[in-house]
């Protein structure tokens, strides 16, 4: 593999766990009604990226396909988190926004 399928995976892996420890965090907020969507959405960011990694560490051909999904989930889930003034979701965006430059640039 080389070097930029290997940021790709890393950049995958770091922000699945981004995402889910930001959905972990979410869950214990005082006003948890308040970030719903932020929750869905990084569960949802933090799956697609792990499928993304998957796909590219075993030079999948569906991994572009898969790449330029994840890119714009990882823009949207970016975007969610950005609204919201936590930590964990700060840590979350920017993991997020390194994933969207890495997937795009892998499914170009």
């Amino acid at each position: 593999m080389d070097d930029e399928f290997s940021q790709c995976v890393a950049a995958c892996h770091a922000c699945a766990a981004a995402c889910n420890a930001c959905a972990a965090a979410c869950l214990s907020q005082p006003q948890v009604d308040d970030l719903r969507a932020c929750i869905a959405l990084t569960l949802d960011c933090a799956q697609l990226c792990a499928v993304a990694a998957g796909q590219l560490a075993r030079d999948s051909a569906v991994a572009g396909v898969t790449c330029l999904a994840c890119s714009s989930v990882c823009n949207s889930c970016a975007t969610e988190c950005e609204r919201h003034d936590h930590a964990h979701c700060r840590r979350c965006a920017a993991a997020c926004r390194s994933c969207a430059r890495q997937c795009a640039q892998m499914a170009s």
